[in-house]
């Protein structure tokens, strides 16, 4: 579609962050005067004016109730992790939920384990799905849509790769979470968020793991950045830790040819356009090595991701 090529030739590539095997290349905007015209999914939680619970009583796995109080439409971040209730699940997608309304968002649910009540309504974790995890389910969400079977991952293989990642990195969970590998990870994690900040004007960024590229995320604003960064950042630190993305044979070395394959590489992906969950249009990314979403509203990209399989 135009406009994502649009938004993206309207943005710089800045110099390099790295730490620890994880580096940071911001996206600066050029135009970012203003302010968004909705809340950060983070700041309505906090301030309750919005609020997640379990579908009903007896729950469902895939979808959960957003309530937004708000006067302002509220934005849910594909792959934000929510905790409580009958099990932690993170986004399939990302949502503008509209203001004053109800509606349905789908999920993933990154807690085998547990199929109880921790409390009546979900909180936010301040995490993400790991960057390698996210990058899977973009790519079974978007086959799943292409079937006609609604924006569902493959549940077996989420919880597969968590259990893969505990194993690897030597963490124990009673309820098989997500939560915990981040938990028993916590201060190497906040060294990264520490070494890692946004720039002046910064709307994106494209992260790399030990050398390989794996993906992007763009906003509207530099405001959500700012919120949204330091779960983008963990996100990815998580896999810098994994013994499996440990470099070997001289591998690990990142260049910004890499950062133009990437734009290149998205430029070449087919692109589904699907009426939203909640405002908008979602646009789906998908080649033989990318998988990602945009989510367009009144002719704006709100948030663009794309990561390489």
């Amino acid at each position: 579609m135009q406009i994502i090529h649009d938004t993206i030739q309207n943005i710089q590539v800045g110099p390099a962050q790295n730490f620890e095997g994880l580096t940071m290349w911001p996206l600066v905007g050029k135009n970012t005067n203003g302010e968004p015209d909705y809340l950060a999914l983070d700041e309505a939680l906090e301030k309750e004016l919005a609020e997640v619970t379990e579908i009903s009583d007896a729950g469902s796995v895939p979808e959960l109730r957003f309530k937004n109080g708000a006067l302002k439409p509220v934005l849910l971040v594909d792959g934000e992790e929510l905790i409580g209730a009958k099990q932690n699940r993170v986004l399939n997608v990302t949502v503008l939920a509209p203001a004053e309304k109800d509606i349905v968002i789908p999920v993933s649910c990154v807690e085998a384990g547990r199929w109880q009540h921790r409390s009546r309504k979900f909180s936010s974790s301040g995490r993400a799905h790991h960057s390698r995890g996210r990058a899977k389910k973009a790519a079974q969400v978007s086959a799943s849509l292409s079937a006609g079977m609604g924006r569902r991952s493959n549940q077996s293989e989420v919880w597969d790769e968590i259990s893969a990642k505990s194993e690897r990195m030597s963490v124990h969970s009673n309820t098989a979470a997500m939560e915990d590998i981040y938990e028993q990870n916590r201060r190497p994690l906040e060294d990264y968020v520490d070494a890692i900040k946004p720039v002046e004007n910064q709307v994106g960024a494209i992260f790399s793991v030990h050398g390989r590229i794996v993906g992007i995320d763009l906003f509207d604003h530099p405001s959500t950045l700012n919120r949204i960064l330091p779960k983008l950042v963990q996100s990815c630190a998580l896999d810098a830790l994994d013994p499996l993305d440990v470099p070997v044979d001289g591998q690990g070395t990142e260049s910004r040819v890499s950062v133009d394959k990437l734009f290149a590489d998205m430029g070449l992906s087919e692109m589904k356009s699907y009426p939203a969950v909640g405002e908008g249009e979602e646009v789906r990314l998908a080649a033989s090595n990318i998988a990602g979403s945009a989510l367009v509203v009144n002719g704006d990209v709100v948030h663009l991701n794309a990561f390489y399989q």
